[in-house]
């Protein structure tokens, strides 16, 4: 864990939380600044900035507890959203600043209810058009990677 990230101070207690689920590996408490009434974080121990660098043993329970969470709730609509690195959201005030001065956030997953269209998650879907070619060589070089 490390010393200045909000979540791991979270996780040791040395900040209080509405706790909803804790294990040996994961966190789940109540959103202070939610988007929605029962807005959620399930928040792996193993320290990691993206979800690359949390092993997979640290995520094999992640989405039945977002389903358990979001069970309890009788959320109807919800979203699991997570996210990784700047560009794709990750927010900096979840962050700290490493010995390099390097901005270091922690992986956390959110279950956001959407009761209404006013409250929960906004989102916009920005599709583009597919050249097939292209995507046919991406799927072949992911095939091979994977």
């Amino acid at each position: 864990m490390a010393a200045a990230c909000i979540f791991c101070k979270i996780i040791k207690g040395e900040i209080p939380s509405f706790k909803l689920f804790e294990n040996e590996r994961l966190l789940a408490f109540l959103d202070i600044q939610p988007l929605s009434l029962g807005h959620a974080l399930i928040v792996p121990k193993h320290h990691g900035a993206k979800l690359t660098d949390i092993p997979d043993d640290s995520l094999t329970e992640i989405l039945p507890l977002a389903k358990k969470i979001a069970t309890a709730m009788d959320a109807e609509n919800y979203n699991i959203l997570q996210n990784n690195g700047r560009l794709a959201h990750q927010e900096v005030d979840h962050s700290f600043q490493n010995a390099d001065s390097v901005d270091i956030v922690k992986v956390h997953f959110h279950m956001i209810p959407k009761p209404s269209q006013a409250e929960g998650l906004g989102i916009e879907w920005p599709a583009q058009k597919t050249d097939m070619d292209k995507l046919k060589a991406l799927f072949n070089e992911l095939k091979a990677k994977m």
